[in-house]
């Protein structure tokens, strides 16, 4: 099939990797503009965008969509780029920008998307995050069939995943990511022979994959120790929980629960022991085990290793962090 792509992070470029790897025609892809990234703050391409050059994609980078928009130009330049295109069906994965209805309609068949959770439930920008926070115990990919609201089109193929709890943000991407590129491959083979069947999403069960922002990352020492867990687990890699202690903001990557009663006349965040395996920090009404912790500027250690360079010790308390 003629494809126009649209995504911008790596969950994306896995999926377009593998529809060009499918033999399908990618006719054009589309991503967001480059960024600033690392300590230069040198303009980065996306994932896309890279995997686009290396395989002599055309390429378009508009920053708005919208013809009465901010970037009338912009916009009117990709109209005539997918107009050009003349593509059976467009892909979309992780794009970033709001479809308005003339792209919706573009392609000879439809626009479809390539979800990372199980609609209805985790509509929205942080699917993966959110559903490893709120203690799911599955998620999954649908490939959707776009309509002009967040996330609302009828489901097309629906496969599930279960989250181990030990799942973090980043491991769970990848294996949605492959599973998300599968999906797409097979429900285009289907739209080929008019044989996809779209299901309307139910109105039970809808709740909405909130943008992470960078204040959530401080750990509330007030919450249950799963609680923090889950957090933790679902920050990494971004934007990773963070504790203050000894005027220094920690990033915290694993934490356990401990099957252990709580000192309950024990004041949230204060350190209750420190061994090789880890550190017991009294949460609310319960204890957190830190496992894997990061200075400013340092690697991410184990706390044996951490603790050897930075003291902890019983007593020690990390300031209450978000409320």
């Amino acid at each position: 099939m003629r494809l126009i792509f649209a995504g911008t992070p790596e969950f994306a470029r896995v999926a377009l990797a593998q529809l060009h790897a499918a033999g399908h025609d990618i006719v054009l892809v589309l991503t967001q503009p480059d960024r600033p990234a690392g300590r230069g703050l040198k303009l980065q391409p996306s994932a896309v965008k890279q995997f686009a050059l290396d395989h002599s994609l055309s390429l378009a980078q508009p920053r708005s969509l919208r013809l009465d928009g901010k970037f009338p130009e912009d916009a009117q330049d990709a109209r005539e780029a997918i107009a050009t295109a003349q593509a059976d069906a467009m892909v979309v994965a992780a794009y970033g920008l709001i479809l308005p209805q003339w792209v919706l309609d573009a392609p000879r068949l439809h626009c479809f998307n390539i979800h990372a959770s199980l609609l209805p439930r985790w509509r929205g920008a942080a699917p993966i995050h959110r559903a490893i926070e709120a203690g799911d115990t599955q998620t999954g990919i649908t490939i959707m069939q776009m309509d002009a609201g967040l996330d609302t089109g009828d489901m097309l193929l629906v496969e599930q995943l279960p989250i181990s709890e030990h799942a973090t943000t980043a491991s769970l991407h990848d294996a949605l990511a492959h599973l998300g590129g599968q999906l797409m491959v097979q429900a285009l083979e289907l739209a080929q022979h008019g044989r996809l069947q779209p299901r309307p999403q139910t109105d039970e069960g809808v709740c909405y994959a909130h943008k992470i922002e960078k204040h959530e990352a401080a750990i509330d020492w007030a919450l249950d120790a799963r609680a923090i867990s889950r957090r933790v687990r679902a920050f990494n890699p971004f934007p990773g929980a963070s504790a203050v202690i000894a005027g220094e903001t920690l990033k915290v990557w694993g934490a356990e629960p401990r099957h252990a009663p709580a000192q309950s006349i024990t004041p949230p965040g204060q350190i209750l022991a420190v061994t090789a395996d880890g550190i017991d920090v009294q949460a609310g009404g319960s204890v957190l085990t830190l496992t894997e912790l990061q200075r400013p500027g340092g690697k991410r250690l184990r706390v044996a290793d951490f603790v050897r360079g930075f003291e902890l010790r019983p007593g020690m308390a990390f300031e209450p962090g978000a409320a």
